[in-house]
């Protein structure tokens, strides 16, 4: 018994332009529409108990008065359905306000449970199909409509509330009300309460199979245009559009693509360590890895200062947040996009974050976005040019043999602080003196000056391409090779 909001500026009770239909179900129709009433059999039902009903009629000896009571409601069911409708309304601002379901929508469904119910309550034969179907077909509807369960059932208490008053008044005029009269009235109203709970649950049943289909579609809709911004497809403003609204963000807003490896020590779902992070993502398995779309915090930008700059070239809070959360809570070694703000730019960030993921050793938990790692990702997709830099900038150190661990360890830990021998020589546990002599020595070998900003940016180059140039990274040298310089 539910149902719908009405046309505005309709008088409340009167009748919409629907169709009619006599009790039998075999009345006349207006304007050319066919009564619901009379098409159950057109319909999908999504289940399968007509037939299995037992009628309520044959309860105790009430069965003629049901019957009578039955058909005497029956011959005025659309005064029937305009009260019900006037109540339903009165008591729900969903259906009064008309979306999504409209009066004649609420009405004509409303007179079909109320035919059914009458029918079933008094033992009558059913017209047009199972007792249920009319619930049935109310419970798909509604979850089509996304109008809540809650309300639905709330029209249904409320339907059932009139019922049982155009029942008791046509009990009350009953000649005389005899003696038993009381009884008469309570018999009536368990049985039109246990019609009423029946076909709430029957419509209940069919709301959620209806809900999980359509979640289900919607589900298969997402990851479809999910997948077209991955592959570049949202060029098409409509594509575009589509995708934001099945995903359910705006498509011009701050955005990153993260590819992660499917590391077996790391979750499968990314999502809920970044969502406790306050960044709504959404993640598909894609070739072997997971590539997801995230969307950043906003930020405010200083005055004279675009969204996208970065103070000082330093990498922003938000990213570095994302970069953490993605290290410390997933152990996952992923690679992320640079930044970017229109989800059909959504195809070049993924190649973007897979170089970068190329870039990282497999299962090392690292994390890294595609700006700190610009020099790798050049490097790693021209495995010649690494070998050549390496070859021209390193070629003599390492052509040493037993020294060479000693010379790059402690040559990449003078650049990474800062050309600094002091700190260097903390990192390493030796003697800044130690640091010095060792890059004293590569200086030599390389026959390149240690104070020459080209000589350092060569160095620093050459270390990098080591990976990508068939050749492993030097492992640390041993305490022995560490105190081989003077202290």
């Amino acid at each position: 018994m539910t149902h719908s909001p009405a046309a505005p500026g309709e008088p409340s009770g009167a009748r919409p332009g629907a169709s009619r239909t006599s009790p039998s179900g075999s009345g006349t129709t207006g304007a050319g529409r066919t009564p619901l009433s009379a098409t159950g059999a057109g319909r999908t039902s999504l289940s399968a108990t007509g037939g299995t009903h037992t009628p309520l009629s044959g309860a105790g000896g009430s069965g003629a008065l049901r019957r009578a009571l039955a058909t005497a409601m029956l011959a005025d069911v659309d005064r029937l359905t305009d009260r019900a409708v006037d109540d339903i309304r009165a008591h729900s601002g969903t259906y009064a306000s008309g979306a999504p379901v409209t009066r004649e929508d609420l009405w004509e469904i409303c007179r079909d449970n109320l035919l059914r119910a009458l029918e079933d309550f008094g033992g009558l034969a059913a017209t047009g199909g199972d007792f249920e179907w009319a619930a049935r077909e109310t419970g798909r509807r509604r979850a089509e409509q996304g109008v809540p369960l809650d309300t639905v059932l709330q029209a249904y208490r409320r339907g059932g509330r009139v019922l049982w008053q155009v029942m008791a008044e046509h009990l009350r005029v009953r000649a005389g009300r005899e003696s038993d009269g009381r009884d008469i009235e309570l018999d009536m109203a368990g049985g039109v309460w246990e019609t009423i709970d029946r076909y709430s649950v029957a419509m209940a049943d069919a709301y959620r199979i209806a809900q999980l289909e359509l979640q289900s579609r919607q589900d298969t809709r997402r990851v479809a245009l999910f997948e077209a911004l991955l592959d570049g497809r949202a060029d098409d403003p409509a594509v575009a559009s589509a995708a934001a609204a099945a995903l359910g963000v705006p498509p011009v807003d701050r955005y990153v693509v993260v590819v992660a490896a499917q590391d077996p020590a790391a979750p499968p779902h990314l999502a809920p360590a970044l969502e406790a992070q306050g960044m709504w993502s959404y993640w598909r398995p894609r070739s072997g890895r997971y590539a997801g779309i995230v969307r950043l915090p906003r930020r405010d930008a200083p005055a004279g200062r675009t969204p996208g700059a970065r103070p000082g070239g330093g990498t922003d809070p938000a990213t570095r947040a994302l970069l953490a959360a993605l290290r410390e809570r997933t152990g996952a070694t992923a690679g992320v996009s640079p930044e970017f703000e229109r989800l059909s730019q959504a195809g070049r960030a993924l190649r973007l974050a897979e170089q970068t993921l190329r870039t990282l050793p497999a299962g090392s938990g690292e994390v890294a976005s595609f700006d700190d790692r610009l020099a790798q990702v050049l490097l790693s997709g021209r495995t010649d040019i690494a070998e050549r830099i390496v070859t021209v900038h390193l070629g003599p150190v390492l052509a040493t043999g037993g020294e060479r661990a000693a010379l790059l360890t402690t040559l990449r830990a003078w650049l990474d602080h800062g050309c600094s021998a002091s700190r260097a020589a903390d990192q390493l546990y030796c003697h800044r003196n130690t640091v010095l002599n060792r890059i004293g020595r590569i200086a030599e070998l390389t026959g390149r000056s240690s104070e020459s900003g080209e000589a350092r940016l060569g160095w620093a180059l050459a270390l990098r391409a080591l990976p990508y140039a068939g050749l492993t990274t030097a492992p640390e040298p041993t305490a022995g090779e560490r105190e081989t310089e003077g202290t």
